[in-house]
């Protein structure tokens, strides 16, 4: 049996921080909104492709993911300019999922 051709993408978990500090109310919301302009300036790029938040996790740590259009490698360094991640809220997790080829699709 022949295993089918897999491609490669490059996903990102936001997950807080256990050590992560604490903030008051009105810090968290400036925060998230430089986070969503981030994201945005990300698009803008066109290194990301899909991001949102997570919910019914069972490990409520986990946050959200990104879906890049570049390595892991580049992920990774992006990822470090996040509000979340430079404030020490959040550490980002990346990692490759390989699909089979042609299954997945995102549109803009």
């Amino acid at each position: 049996m022949t295993s089918p051709e897999l491609d490669p993408h490059t996903f990102l978990v936001l997950r807080l921080r256990p050590d992560r500090p604490d903030l008051p109310d009105d810090e968290l919301e400036r925060i998230q909104e430089e986070h969503l302009a981030f994201l945005q300036s990300q698009y803008d790029r066109a290194v990301m492709i899909s991001s949102g938040p997570l919910t019914d996790q069972d490990d409520k740590t986990w946050r959200g993911i990104c879906v890049f259009t570049v390595p892991p490698e580049e992920a990774r360094r992006i990822a470090a300019a996040d509000p979340w991640v430079q404030v020490g809220r959040m550490e980002p997790v990346v990692f490759t999922w390989l699909a089979r080829a042609g299954s997945v699709a995102f549109k803009a």
